[in-house]
């Protein structure tokens, strides 16, 4: 992931000043390498022999061997489990990690996955390390753009942003990636092209649209929108393939297109290129401020997803907040 070059060389260049910020909040859209950076800079801290550059290791030593078996002691994850947040006992297990000595390595890594997934309880029981942090342990906290974190624990956080690539350093990764796939040959250049133009050039979540079913499913969906909006089918029977799409999913993909229906009121062009026809008219039938007013609909539909909210309700309720958008003459004539 060439894209996170900076990054690393950051990272190194703090460990070599003896700089090291006790925390580190790795910013970026989903799919950028987030994960893949953190579990980078965890095996850095804990290797024996470094490289000569960037974030570079051995590979050898005992470190590099319980980091490739995922069982190295002083090294420790965590990420929401059966729900969609992180919560206050799962902080406690790493309050008591953070504080207990190192097992085998010189310092302790804790990867948190991720902090703007941390319950208000989780929150501060989280900052009571970050206020005291000890001197052998590095927090690596992610977050995902527009996800946002407890002002007090990003302010006891060194931001590290990280980058989404452009298009065709994201397209050369993607291409690698698929290389050796049974399917390779389905996955051209224009598939390869939608997915990533999909996931905002975000290379490893178009990876995962391209390999899983995320595509023939958007298809679906944008399908019964369409029909939905000209009033050809009711509501119950649009909002089956978000259903199958899922809520987490279902929910970006409208973020993606009131985002495009901004941009086009701006005088931008859409993201979707599919969607672009749709949303160009509703663009032209509305004030500006109706997207605003969608997009929070959504964001609030977002906050229901931590009560574990019903996908197919909630898609509903989303799309007739879509179908008001429609001039009063068509929605009539449907």
């Amino acid at each position: 992931m060439s894209w996170l070059g900076e990054a690393r060389s950051y990272v190194r260049a703090r460990v070599d000043a003896g700089q090291l910020p006790h925390a580190l909040l790795l910013g970026g859209e989903e799919g950028v390498g987030k994960r893949n950076l953190a579990a980078e800079i965890a095996r850095f801290l804990v290797c024996d022999h470094l490289g000569a550059s960037a974030l570079d290791v051995c590979g050898t030593c005992k470190h590099c061997e319980l980091i490739r078996a995922d069982s190295h002691p002083d090294v420790r994850y965590f990420a929401p489990v059966k729900s969609r947040m992180i919560k206050i006992d799962q902080v406690r297990a790493l309050s008591s990690f953070a504080v207990a000595s190192p097992q085998v390595a010189r310092r302790k890594v804790i990867i948190v996955d991720r902090a703007d997934q941390l319950n208000i309880n989780a929150g501060n029981a989280l900052l009571k390390t970050l206020e005291e942090p000890s001197g052998d342990v590095v927090l690596l906290l992610l977050q995902e753009t527009g996800r946002p974190v407890l002002p007090t624990i990003r302010s006891r956080c060194q931001n590290l942003a990280i980058p989404t690539p452009g298009p065709d350093v994201g397209l050369r990764w993607l291409s690698g990636e698929i290389a050796d796939l049974e399917k390779r040959e389905e996955l051209d250049e224009r598939r390869q092209r939608q997915a990533l133009e999909l996931a905002g050039h975000a290379p490893r979540l178009a990876l995962e649209y391209i390999v899983g079913d995320f595509l023939s499913l958007r298809a679906d969906a944008l399908a019964a929108f369409r029909r939905f909006m000209k009033s050809e089918i009711p509501v119950a029977e649009a909002a089956k393939p978000f259903k199958t799409l899922g809520l987490d999913a279902t929910l970006w993909l409208m973020e993606v297109w009131v985002a495009d229906l901004a941009r086009i009121g701006a005088g931008g062009q859409a993201r979707d290129s599919e969607a672009s026809d749709m949303l160009n008219f509703l663009a032209s039938s509305n004030p500006a401020h109706r997207a605003h007013w969608l997009r929070d609909a959504i964001h609030e539909s977002r906050s229901a997803t931590i009560y574990n909210a019903s996908p197919e309700l909630e898609a509903e309720r989303l799309l007739i907040h879509w179908r008001s958008l429609m001039p009063e003459r068509r929605r009539k004539s449907g």
